[in-house]
């Protein structure tokens, strides 16, 4: 990879900020990084080559920094958010026994034999991009609060589990792994939490602040990074260590300031970077030798909105259902692992995302509902 590869990715990344412009479509970012991406990549002109064992690091980066600052945004320290665990976690688990029966029946359907995948999908959610659709539509109540308890419950679960599905001859030591991953990362809160607890932490922070040292970033990314060297030592994907970094910090309270740098980090290079290398990964020429893999993404799609609104029996407005639906943290990590463990059949991981944007959509018109009902009421 060269300097103007790199400077036509970073360029190629300003697609995203262009196509999420518009507030009211409640466009994610990462939509128009992956367009270009699949543009100058394997699906369009083959300038991008994800291959490349430096573009390749550097996508690991964003991953693992994508799945950190998705992990923060678990509201873990939210006392409303545990009130609310128990409806939350109830209408998580139907939604998960749903997406078992659906996701080996869509496997059946289209000869895959991904089932156990697709129900992890089906029963995702996202907190990186449901909690800030929230809070943007200014939406408040004990049904955001089931909702946030829901999704949380839902991201971390579906988290944890895509490692041991993936790759079922390999369960055991996945689920290994996964166990020392999440001991480190319990240490690693431990330790977080004493420094606080002792005021160290915020003395390194006035003396970061005031000498311009970014100290606790540099920390958070020593912490993120030494816990995806356990998880690759322990043959676990880099999306659980980052993930569970993002909850050990998230558990003693992520500093503004630290949210500040990591988001210039995240959304200003890393994160942009992994994106457009997916992009580029993918193969959507691939659809055209097994056309039904497009039926494939819009029925994973279609179940997973379908499987979430099933909650309108538990008392769940059908915005907010729909809005639990979206997903877009586990398929990237099933289609980056899965493409790693070569588990998924050609075209399946164009499938796999295109089902993510489905949910995508439905959760921009759910979006738009949920504002413009607080607009109603605000006027009322």
């Amino acid at each position: 990879m060269t300097f103007s590869t790199l400077a036509l990715v970073i360029a190629l990344g300003l697609i995203g900020p262009l196509f999420a412009v518009r507030t009211a479509w409640h466009v994610p970012v990462i939509l128009g990084e992956l367009a270009a991406g699949i543009t100058f990549g394997a699906t369009g002109f083959g300038v991008l080559d994800s291959s490349d064992p430096i573009f390749s690091f550097l996508a690991d980066m964003g991953f693992a920094v994508v799945m950190f600052v998705a992990g923060t945004h678990v509201p873990v320290r939210d006392p409303r958010v545990r009130s609310a665990i128990g409806i939350g976690a109830t209408r998580a688990v139907i939604v998960g026994l749903l997406s078992a029966a659906a996701g080996f029946g869509i496997a059946e359907l289209f000869d895959t034999r991904n089932g156990a995948i697709y129900a992890v999908l089906l029963a995702s959610s996202s907190a990186a991009l449901v909690l800030p659709i929230i809070d943007a539509a200014g939406a408040t109540g004990s049904a955001v609060l089931a909702l946030t308890a829901q999704v949380a419950i839902a991201d971390t679960a579906c988290v944890v589990a895509l490692p041991l599905v993936i790759d079922p001859g390999n369960a055991g030591r996945a689920a290994v792994g996964a166990v020392a991953v999440a001991a480190c990362a319990f240490v690693m809160f431990l330790v977080l939490r004493r420094l606080e607890l002792s005021g160290t932490r915020r003395r390194v922070h006035r003396l970061s602040e005031d000498r311009g040292f970014a100290i606790e970033l540099r920390v958070s990314l020593v912490l993120l990074f030494a816990l995806c060297a356990v998880a690759t030592q322990t043959h676990v994907s880099i999306m659980l260590a980052g993930f569970a970094a993002g909850l050990a910090v998230a558990g003693i309270g992520e500093p503004r300031r630290v949210a500040r740098q990591l988001f210039a980090i995240n959304d200003g290079f890393l994160a942009p970077v992994f994106f457009v290398w997916l992009g580029a990964r993918l193969n959507l020429r691939e659809f055209a030798e097994r056309p039904s893999l497009i039926g494939l993404g819009f029925v994973l799609g279609a179940g997973a909105v379908a499987v979430h609104l099933v909650n309108r029996f538990t008392g769940q407005p059908a915005r907010f259902a729909a809005l639990s639906a979206a997903q877009i943290g586990v398929p990237v990590a099933a289609v980056t692992v899965g493409g790693q463990l070569h588990v998924l059949a050609p075209g399946e991981s164009s499938a796999i995302m295109l089902g993510a944007l489905v949910t995508v959509g439905v959760a921009a018109i759910a979006a738009s509902r949920i504002a413009s009902r607080m607009g109603d009421t605000a006027e009322t």
